[in-house]
């Protein structure tokens, strides 16, 4: 479908404003885009096209819900539209629908084989879902059609960036930024292999394209990040943390994050299973070892020692739980966890049975696997109740540390790490909620120390073994040496052995005060050590 018979029925005027907010979107503007569209939805409430840019805004303010709604209404009038099913895609993936998102990116695909857009998302979402093989040949096929995907490009570059190829990912970023100086995602990848840091000419680069007037937000934002890991590497940690509060503050314009919210959240999940019953079948889900806690973390660490040994699969960050739960929610009409009182231990064991039979892949060359999504530690008690044989590591770090970590990293999601009040509301709801799964469940539930890994890695990979009712293996020990594709931020940092000097806090003295005091703790004394 041509790009104007989309505006068809329009008023010229109606559709400069359906342009202009367009333009706004791909910017990634959404404040923008709205009040170009405003008008619009005004006098032309039912127009599809009106309808995929209110999507894409609401998407962007992560309303993913209204998004997928509106989405649907705009479908129902151009079903045969690729960009339509594209757009549909996008915002049930960013949903957590992932199997719907693949059939509607697939359908796209389908209806419009050479929309190059398409086949990214495409390989996006199968990314997301682990599904590296097909994710790379979706990606290939973005490249084909347009060799100047920058995104699609960088995404290619990171999957060999997991594969242990550093090398080449790093020669694939560089070719990357030459033809295309702003290409954020590109400059983020290079300053993300941690092994390799940027030079003096990098930050000049960085500092040249983040003032280029046509560089795009999302190409900004990931710049920033990369200047202010690569002034990290420098020394130059007062630039450093400013460039880290000017990228987090323009992704806090995209989409905002409601702590208050979360909390209850949090709490109405502690509340609903508190009573609730369980799957009757004790040893049920004794397969799988989940890992969880907040990113930055140890969580990749824990998963590679876990995955060194040789019973043990190591999947990756499925996504499997949150969607069978969304689903469940879906099939009930009833957000989760409202309908957890309602279901019989029949019924979670009937949820833990489909969990299993989603995840047969991992088990097909060893008996157990590890499922290693960091924000399951949400859903502990839906495990407990789901699969009462399972095993969940929580990954705990210094509280500084980890929240740090997090500030410093840029996430696609996560919106709690943009801030330090957001942050440190976070740590203590994941604090409180683990904290209380571990003494209801110490058996099952095993809180794992980073500091204490670091102190004596032996004694620590013993009692992780142990807790997961492995026999040891000297392999565990020598994590390092086990070759298998990460696609984490530790993918470089699990291939060498452990370091001691992880922590970085320190190093920035009282500049990280504001975040210190956010999470309750005394200030710093010795500002003179800060360069």
């Amino acid at each position: 479908m041509k790009p104007t018979s989309r505006l068809h029925g329009l008023s010229p005027a109606a559709a400069q404003s359906i342009i202009a907010a367009a333009q706004a979107l791909e910017a990634g503007r959404p404040d923008d885009a709205a009040r170009a569209l405003a008008g619009v939805l005004a006098s032309h409430p039912d127009h599809p096209e009106a309808l995929r840019l209110e999507a894409g805004i609401l998407d962007l303010r992560g309303q993913h819900a209204q998004a997928v709604a509106a989405m649907q209404r705009a479908l129902a009038q151009r079903p045969d539209d690729a960009l339509y099913h594209n757009t549909l895609g996008s915002v049930l993936a960013d949903a957590g629908e992932f199997d719907a998102a693949i059939a509607a990116l697939r359908r796209a695909c389908e209806l419009q084989p050479d929309l190059a857009t398409a086949w990214y998302n495409l390989g996006i979402v199968l990314t997301r879902c682990v599904r590296y093989a097909e994710a790379a040949a979706a990606l290939c096929r973005a490249v084909e059609i347009d060799p100047h995907h920058a995104l699609a490009r960088a995404q290619l570059a990171d999957a060999l960036k997991g594969a242990g190829r550093a090398a080449e990912a790093a020669a694939q970023y560089r070719k990357l930024v030459k033809e295309s100086p702003s290409a954020g995602m590109a400059w983020w990848g290079l300053a993300n292999i941690k092994t390799m840091p940027l030079g003096a000419a990098d930050v000049d680069a960085l500092r040249v394209a983040l003032r280029d007037p046509r560089a795009r937000d999302d190409d900004r934002i990931a710049m920033g990040f990369a200047l202010a890991r690569a002034l990290d590497d420098r020394g130059d940690l007062a630039p450093a943390l400013e460039a880290l509060a000017q990228a987090n503050a323009m992704a806090r314009q995209r989409t905002r994050w409601d702590a208050v919210a979360f909390a209850a959240a949090i709490d109405a999940i502690g509340q609903a299973f508190a009573t609730a019953s369980s799957a009757g079948e004790v040893d049920l889900g004794r397969e799988t070892i989940f890992v969880v806690g907040l990113p930055r973390s140890g969580t990749t660490l824990v998963e590679q020692i876990l995955a060194s040994h040789s019973q043990v699969q190591g999947a990756g960050e499925l996504p499997d739980l949150p969607m069978l739960i969304n689903a469940e929610s879906a099939r009930r009409g009833v957000a989760f966890p409202r309908w957890v009182s309602a279901l019989a231990p029949a019924d979670w064991a009937s949820l833990g049975r489909q969990y299993l039979a989603r995840t047969a892949h991992w088990r097909e060359q060893r008996p157990r696997f590890i499922d290693k999504l960091p924000n399951n530690w949400i859903h502990i008690p839906a495990i407990r109740a789901m699969l009462p044989g399972a095993r969940i590591v929580v990954c705990r770090r210094d509280a500084l540390e980890t929240c740090f970590s997090c500030y410093r990293q840029h996430f696609a999601g996560n919106d709690y790490t943009r801030s330090f009040s957001a942050l440190a509301a976070y740590w203590r709801d994941f604090d409180r909620s683990v904290r209380a799964a571990a003494i209801r469940w110490p058996g099952r539930v095993f809180e794992h120390d980073y500091e204490k890994l670091i102190a004596d890695p032996e004694r620590g990979i013993r009692a992780l073994l142990a807790f997961c009712d492995l026999p040891f293996e000297e392999g565990c020990l020598r994590f390092h040496e086990t070759a298998r594709a990460v696609h984490s931020p530790s993918a470089a940092q699990v291939r060498e052995p452990l370091r001691a000097d992880t922590a970085q806090a320190a190093r920035y003295g009282a500049l990280l005060d504001p975040l210190r005091a956010a999470l309750g703790m005394v200030p710093f004394r010795n500002i003179d050590d800060v360069r």
